[in-house]
């Protein structure tokens, strides 16, 4: 007999939803444990789940055997339930920015000591394992990761000066913010996951060091692009070694997540697995 890995979604929205498809389109591998949603109930037009799998109430999660549970609600989670999902399964947090508070940081990262893992995806970060690779020798000098968006797909934070300056981008693109990624997780947390994925790749710079540029485009209106600038150790005549990408991923006006981002949260999740203790890229 098959084992089949029993995986708990945590939001259900359009990303949660997608995952939740494909698990079930998977049954030879992979089981639906539960899902959860913030109302508490599922979308009226969603009538393929049987009530069975929803979870009303997040505490009594493990009562569902999970292997592992995918956070795809909000940073919030992580803060509230990371150490408890800890305990009991593997986890892989969709909005890592909820690491860029320390104190969330730490207590995941004592909590993945053993015996389950914690894992980080990808998303719309190209590159992830080599900006590792380069953190881990030491050699990466600077990450700069520069985010254009269509004002409408931004989600800031209310009474901030970024959410007023936004509001009031008309024709041509503004930059909205520049500086430490830290910072900018805590004004637009549901943009900047791949910024915070780039800072715990890059564990060298962290959150502090690694750079996070936020451009407002209204001419971005079909796409979301993300541009990493990633540099080296610089040799004796002055020559420095530098890595520029720049990933342009199509989207829908308003959209949070591009569409290409669902595909690689799915080999994320597939691969979110026999890895152990501690915190993985995926």
């Amino acid at each position: 007999m098959n084992y089949k890995r029993r995986i708990g979604i945590v939001g259900y929205g359009h990303l949660g939803e997608y995952l939740v498809d494909e698990i079930l389109a998977r049954p030879a591998d992979y089981e639906l444990a539960f899902v959860w949603t913030r109302s508490g109930t599922f979308n009226p037009s969603t009538k393929r789940l049987d009530r069975s799998v929803l979870l009303e109430d997040l505490t009594y999660f493990y009562t569902r055997r999970p292997d592992l549970v995918v956070e795809v609600a909000h940073p919030t989670i992580s803060k509230a339930y990371g150490e408890h999902f800890l305990k009991h399964c593997d986890y892989m947090i969709g909005s890592p920015t909820a690491l860029a508070d320390q104190e969330v940081e730490l207590k995941l990262r004592r909590a993945a000591r053993k015996p389950n893992g914690l894992y980080i995806p990808s998303g719309a970060m190209w590159g992830l394992e080599d900006i590792r690779k380069m953190a881990d020798r030491g050699t990466l000098q600077g990450l700069t990761v520069t985010m254009r968006k269509h004002p409408s797909a931004l989600r800031l934070s209310e009474g901030t000066s970024l959410r007023a300056k936004n509001d009031n981008v008309s024709t041509r693109p503004i930059v909205l913010y520049e500086g430490p990624v830290r910072e900018l997780c805590h004004i637009a947390p549901n943009n900047v996951n791949t910024m915070a994925a780039a800072a715990m790749a890059a564990h060298n710079l962290g959150f502090d060091k690694t750079q996070a540029c936020l451009i407002s485009d209204p001419n971005m209106a079909d796409y979301h692009v993300t541009e990493i600038a990633a540099q080296g150790p610089s040799e004796i005549d002055g020559r420095t070694f530098t890595v520029r990408t720049t990933r342009t991923n199509p989207a829908s006006r308003g959209d949070v997540t591009a569409k290409a981002t669902y595909s690689s949260f799915l080999s994320s999740m597939l691969a979110a697995e026999g890895k152990g203790a501690g915190v993985h890229l995926c």
